[in-house]
This record gives structure tokens, C-alpha cells and sequence, in this order.
């Protein structure tokens, strides 16, 4: 029997082993802050492998002084990092494995059929907060991470699995991993892809406007100038430049995506009376940075539209909107579609389903920026769970599709950091 039917045949007799591990993570509610007790369960894990492990908790001092760094977190007590590593005998390329542990909060109670961290297993899917972003992509990583060590594969190049934390909120864990000198050759993240391909991702940053109106009484307001009513010019302005960005683009794997790179307004605030006509309103947002683009660029232009409101109005010639940067950013990445991993995992993927696969690009960042910017490591995102479910009441995962994200990471590893024969 082959290498790689030996490494299936263990993934479908332990199969179960691996669902019952993924029940107890989504049991743990690792929302931000909380992340130690399912940190306890990956580190049981992987001691049992008999792997070198390396646990920490962030280093805020090395983080404040990377350019990418963002958390809205003072300190990282008891929200440790977790990366293991399998040696190889040499001479091979070494491959890391990516997985957050942190999710978002669980939301109204009200919206979920059972309780969010039941991890409660229906017709082949468990329900809970977590388990397809992306406690079920990390169970895949270390049942195909258990299936080549129970098969005793020697492997020529390193496998570097990482846990990490605060992905949601910006990707500390991950640059903290980097920062601390956890680079390899390529890297996978197994985010819900839905199985499909993504070489590529985009990035976004959160920015702040601020809109200057002069208030009067609500009776005479025809004295005062509306800062909400140039809010909505502002507004629009804003809309017209993501129009102008997506025209642009020229990257067929976002075609199946109405808006590749979205200017996303999701807060307004103003006023301060009723009876007041408002002076101030702030617009906070999330710009999105395609594949290939900086922050630095995206920065630039967007102060330069925003510059260009005295062309809508002459009340912002003498109160110009103020733009800040602030909050959380996610880099942009993305692999040659010729690099020899997308090949690997091209090839492995058919081979596991007998279905060519879908290849597209991300339509949200994940730390694949962190790794193949600052890191040097070309990565690829590609996992079991479904985007239209990450963040959602009544989160869940197809069981299936962790057995066969198992199978084709594992084989994919195998091609990558090449067999010692």
C-alpha cells in the first residue's frame, strides 16, 4: 500500500477520534481574551504526538514596534501561542500549518436553534460558535498532522503547526509567531473556503471621517449647517471611489464577486440634542486592499479623494473632512498560480474527491498576509468550513469535508516536504 492510502486509511479509522476533539474545542468559548482552555486542549494533543511545543504568550513590547501590529487589547496573559514542530531528516522544503483558535462572540442566543457551544452533531454537521471558522479546518491540520506521524512518513523538510490567537482582531498571534522566527518555505491556513482554492486574498483597514457642520437651535435651523447632511455627501463621495477602485481591477478569480474590494461604511455617530441641529458626525470604516496593492497606496488615495469633497461642496473647502487611520488592518497576500504548491494541492485535491478544484480569490483578509509579506512564506487558504456560516447563528460544519481537507493537506504535505526513501 502506498504512502499516501496508508495516511487515508488511518484518517478513516480515527475519524471519530478527531470529531470528538473538535466537540470539546467548540465547547470552550474562546472568544478574545478567553483562549487558554482550548490552548490546553491543542497542547494535550500535540504532546501525545510526541512533538516539540513551543507555548508563549504575546510579546506586546516586540509586537508595538512592527508597523502591522493592532490589537485593542492592553496585555496577552492567559492568551498564549501554540507552535509544534515535526523535524524532518533534511533537505526537504518545510511547509507551516496555520490556525486560529479565537472566534467572535456568540451574539443573541435568541437566533440559535441549540446552544452555541453545544458543538451538538446533526445529520453529518456539529453546530457551534467556531467550529467552520475554523476549529474544524484546525482539527483537519492535526489529524493529517497525526496520520503522517502514526504512519511514520520520513519527511525530508519540517512540518511547523501553529495555534494561534487574536486573528479575529487583526492577527497579533500570527506576527507575534513570525516576530519570533517561525518561517517556512510555504504555509497553508485552512479558513472556510468551502474546499475552494484561494491564492489569493485581500486586505482592508478600518479609517475614521470626520464631518464638521455649526450647530443652531432646532426651531431656527436654517442658521446652522447639518453635519448629517454632509455626512451623506460624504457618503456618497465615498461609494463613487469604490466604484472607481473595482472598475479597475483585473483579476479574474474575484470575477464570482459582485464587490471584490468593498469601502464599507458600518458606523455613524452625531448629534447630541434633538431640538440641535448637529455640528459633528464621525463615519467609521473598512476599505479593502486588493492583491498586489499596500496599505500605503490605499492610505494615499483615499486621503486624496477625500481631499477632492471641495469639488461636491465649498462648505469643505473652509471645514475639511478629517481622515483617520485607526483600529484593525489585515494585509493582502497572494501566490504565483504556478507555484509549485498550488500545483500539489491541485493535483492532491482531485485525487481525493475526483473533481478538479475551484480556484478563486478571498473576499476577506486572514493572517495569509502576515505570513507572505512580512514572514516571506507564499501562502494558500484553502479549508472545509463555508464563509456564509463564519460569524453566523447556527454555525456549522459538514463532518465529510474535515476528512477530506485531512486527506488532502496531509498528502499535499507529503509531496511537499518529499519522502526520504
Amino acid at each position: 500500500m502506498s504512502i499516501k492510502n496508508r495516511i487515508y486509511e488511518w484518517i478513516d479509522q480515527n475519524k471519530q477520534k478527531g470529531f470528538d476533539y473538535l466537540q470539546q474545542m467548540v465547547q470552550q468559548p474562546s472568544i478574545q481574551g478567553n483562549e487558554k482552555g482550548i490552548q490546553q486542549l491543542v497542547f494535550t494533543y500535540l504532546k501525545k504526538l510526541d512533538m516539540t511545543v513551543d507555548v508563549w504568550d504575546l510579546d506586546d513590547s516586540r509586537l508595538k514596534k512592527h508597523p502591522y501590529f493592532y490589537s485593542n487589547r492592553n496585555q496577552f496573559h492567559d492568551s498564549p501561542n501554540i507552535v509544534a514542530v515535526l523535524k524532518g531528516t533534511g533537505g526537504g522544503k518545510s511547509i507551516i500549518l496555520n490556525g486560529h483558535v479565537d472566534v467572535v462572540p456568540e451574539g443573541d442566543h435568541g437566533q440559535w436553534d441549540r446552544p452555541p457551544y453545544s458543538g451538538e452533531v446533526v445529520d453529518g454537521k456539529m453546530y457551534g460558535r467556531g467550529v467552520t471558522d475554523m476549529k474544524g479546518g484546525n482539527i483537519a491540520l492535526l489529524m493529517a498532522l497525526e496520520a503522517i506521524k502514526s504512519v511514520a512518513v520520513p519527511l525530508k523538510g519540517d512540518i511547523i503547526f501553529q495555534s494561534v490567537v487574536e486573528e479575529e482582531s487583526g492577527g497579533a498571534g500570527t506576527l507575534d509567531a513570525i516576530l519570533k522566527g517561525y518561517k517556512a518555505d510555504a504555509a497553508i491556513i485552512p479558513e472556510p473556503t468551502n474546499m475552494k482554492i484561494f491564492p489569493k486574498q485581500q486586505g482592508s483597514k478600518w479609517f475614521r471621517l470626520i464631518v464638521t457642520g455649526r450647530t443652531a437651535h432646532g426651531g431656527t435651523r436654517y442658521h446652522g449647517i447639518s453635519a448629517i447632511d454632509k455626512a451623506f455627501i460624504v457618503n456618497e463621495h465615498v461609494h463613487e471611489l469604490e466604484k472607481i477602485r473595482n472598475a479597475r481591477l483585473d483579476e479574474p478569480l474575484y470575477d464570482h464577486v459582485p464587490i471584490p474590494i468593498p469601502i464599507n461604511i458600518g458606523s455613524i455617530k452625531g448629534g447630541d440634542w434633538p431640538s440641535s441641529v448637529p455640528d459633528i458626525v464621525q463615519l467609521e470604516g473598512r476599505i479593502g486592499i486588493a492583491p498586489g496593492e499596500t496599505m500605503e497606496q490605499v492610505q494615499i488615495e483615499l486621503e486624496d479623494w477625500i481631499a477632492r469633497l471641495v469639488e461636491k461642496d465649498d462648505w469643505f473647502k473652509e471645514y475639511p473632512v478629517k481622515l483617520e487611520w485607526y483600529g484593525a488592518r489585515w494585509v493582502p497576500g497572494e501566490i504565483e498560480l504556478s507555484h509549485p504548491l498550488m500545483n500539489i494541492l491541485s493535483k492532491n485535491y482531485s485525487l481525493v474527491t475526483d473533481e478538479a478544484p475551484v480556484v478563486e480569490a478571498s473576499p476577506w483578509g486572514t493572517d495569509g498576509g502576515l505570513l507572505t509579506q512580512v514572514a516571506q512564506t507564499p501562502t494558500i487558504v484553502f479549508g472545509p468550513g463555508t464563509t456564509n456560516l463564519a460569524h453566523f447563528p447556527n454555525e456549522a460544519i459538514e463532518l465529510k469535508k474535515i476528512v477530506d481537507t485531512a486527506k488532502i493537506i496531509a498528502a499535499t504535505v507529503v509531496d511537499w516536504c518529499e519522502v526520504n526513501k
